[in-house]
């Protein structure tokens, strides 16, 4: 008898599969942002179709230091329209209108994956990846491999963590800068009991 997929699940179960998509730019050495959050290091890959690749997401989570650098570089925080939640214990939801301020990510992703809509990008940073990470709520890890040696900095999974087994299922080359796009799926014992 063939295994049941969580998307079979999902749709007998009459719920829809939102995955959540860690999605990020990484060095070479494993950072995702410089020692001061910096990412000025990022190249603009022209091959990449960043519109398309966030047409993807309806829904953007991220942490309280990655919604400082956003909203400090960005002025707003209006992100393609999509929905943000943004995780910390300090913020207070009266003084950010239109982001949703939350502390479970369990209780957020159950709500999320009981509605329709489409993939939620777990944007950063790497704190944030590893709650979700040894929660089981991850379901791909897709890093565009830089070409640059930051030497320090925000690691894409800081320590302590545990063991993250991923299996490939993608890649792309981008020639033009370098940049090694790889998409992983995460094999981790939460997600394979619910297959």
């Amino acid at each position: 008898m063939p295994r049941k997929t969580r998307q079979d699940q999902a749709k007998k179960a009459g719920h829809p599969n939102r995955r959540v998509r860690y999605a990020m730019a990484m060095s070479l050495d494993g950072f995702i942002a410089g020692p001061g959050g910096e990412f000025d290091w990022i190249i603009q890959d022209p091959q990449i179709d960043f519109k398309a690749k966030c047409s993807q997401f309806d829904t953007i989570v991220m942490g309280r230091r990655t919604f400082d650098v956003v909203r400090g570089a960005r002025g707003d925080i209006s992100l393609f329209g999509m929905q943000v939640f943004v995780f910390s214990r300090t913020l207070r939801q009266e003084d950010h209108a239109g982001v949703a301020i939350v502390d479970n990510p369990e209780k957020l992703m159950a709500e999320l994956r009981s509605k329709p809509g489409k993939d939620v990008w777990l944007f950063g940073g790497g704190s944030l990846f590893r709650s979700f990470a040894e929660l089981g709520l991850v379901d791909t890890v897709e890093v565009a491999v830089i070409p640059v040696l930051l030497g320090a900095g925000v690691p894409l999974l800081p320590s302590p963590a545990k063991r993250i087994a991923l299996e490939l299922t993608g890649h792309t080359l981008y020639t033009k800068t370098g940049t090694m796009s790889l998409e992983y799926v995460v094999q981790n014992e939460r997600r394979l009991n619910k297959s």
